[in-house]
């Protein structure tokens, strides 16, 4: 086969089924990314350039499908210019959410599509809206720019004849009508890298504290520490956990940046904001912020975790949750979806109130105090993440059977 991988930071979702691809040896890979992409090429690539700071000035409302659009007319002369070449791929294999793939038919009319779809955007029942503490009541939520950040989301879908989404709930966030083109896979876990280590140690950099499993270590892990994670609810049920446990440790990874949701106060980070809120409550010489940490660092964390605090909004799951769930670590997590998808409470995680700093203490400090009364919940935690989001045995070849269907369908 000849396919086209659209992606503005890619690998994104699509590494596995793009090494797996690449090691069949029989097909013509080929990636178009954003020039802004600072990944190295792992397939033959062609990079375009978007300036989103020389679009015109348009009301807030249309600005979401501008930038799609202005994105997807970019990508546009350079499929054209691979088509100029002789190339015409039988799958363009693309994320929705950035308007890449919104043309893809007036290059290849007769190209099948398959895209990654990861989110459709709602004024209510998930993450706009949820967390009162952050409404601006001076700045009302304008909820015609939420429903109309979907517009490119709508074409794209209706280009595609396939699409793909991770969990149940995010596709259940989709228009019916749309929902019969939607198969419902997870991109995988490498549950043969990330699995139990009794020999695994962790030092805390800059200091020669040495951790290993067994210790009382507590993580908490997002690329970025902002309150759609839970960096606040985690920060402020902190400082009981450490009163009650003199021994343990937090771990804390994550950037200063923002991911997802609005910035920070001007002049300060997410981690700066909450900090001093309880930090004449905490022992600092335990609480260790690390920053981002190389992949090998973060699974090494993961195997020797006690307990492992996941937060997020009614919003696109972190794979670090599912990760450290395969790694065999207990798993303290906030009750939204999709996280209840992936967490039975008191069989593989126990759950607890977003809002609620109290009773994610009252689970932490219950987990640090009695390891062996967890341990069972730890390996059902395990066993799930491999029998069914398995990337080498189950998510992987389920991703090959749909390129392929997908390509060969008429």
């Amino acid at each position: 086969m000849r396919i086209l991988f659209l992606h503005q930071n890619f690998p994104g979702q699509f590494l596995a089924v793009a090494e797996a691809l690449k090691a069949e040896g029989r097909h013509q890979l080929v990636v178009v990314t954003d020039a802004a992409n600072q990944r190295a090429d792992v397939l033959p690539t062609v990079r375009y350039r978007f300036d989103r700071d020389k679009l015109p000035a348009v009301p807030r409302t249309a600005r979401p499908f501008l930038l799609s659009a202005a994105r997807g007319e970019v990508v546009t002369a350079a499929l054209r210019h691979l088509a100029q070449r002789g190339f015409e791929p039988d799958l363009v294999i693309g994320h929705l959410g950035w308007g890449e793939t919104l043309f893809v038919r007036d290059v290849w009319p007769r190209t099948k599509v398959l895209v990654h779809a990861e989110f459709y955007y709602a004024a209510e029942g998930a993450d706009v809206g949820f967390d009162r503490e952050f409404d601006d009541a001076a700045a009302p939520l304008d909820t015609r720019v939420v429903r109309a950040r979907n517009a490119a989301i709508l074409l794209a879908m209706h280009e595609a004849d396939r699409a793909v989404t991770p969990t149940r709930w995010q596709a259940s966030r989709f228009p019916e009508s749309l929902r019969g083109k939607i198969d419902v896979l997870h991109e995988g876990i490498r549950t043969e890298v990330v699995k139990p280590n009794p020999d695994a140690r962790f030092t805390v950099p800059g200091t020669s504290i040495a951790l290993a499993p067994g210790d009382e270590v507590l993580t908490f892990v997002n690329r970025n520490l902002e309150p759609y994670r839970g960096y606040h609810t985690f920060m402020r049920a902190l400082p009981a956990i450490l009163a009650a446990r003199p021994n343990a440790r937090a771990l804390i990874v994550g950037g200063d940046g923002v991911s997802y949701g609005s910035a920070a106060p001007p002049g300060q980070t997410w981690k700066e904001t909450f900090l001093p809120e309880v930090r004449d409550r905490l022992p600092m010489d335990r609480v260790h912020f690390l920053g981002r940490v190389p992949y090998d660092h973060f699974v090494a964390l993961m195997q020797i975790a006690a307990a492992h605090v996941y937060l997020t909004y009614p919003f696109v799951l972190s794979w670090s949750m599912m990760e450290a769930m395969s790694a065999g670590a207990a798993v303290i997590a906030s009750a939204t979806p999709p996280v209840t998808e992936m967490i039975e409470d008191g069989r593989t995680g126990l759950l607890f109130d977003f809002f609620s700093p109290e009773q994610l203490a009252e689970r932490a400090i219950d987990v640090l105090a009695r390891p062996e009364a967890h341990r069972a919940m730890r390996v059902a935690a395990r066993a799930h993440i491999v029998d069914t989001y398995d990337l080498a045995t189950r998510c992987c070849p389920a991703w090959l059977d749909i390129v392929r269907e997908t390509a060969a369908s008429e």
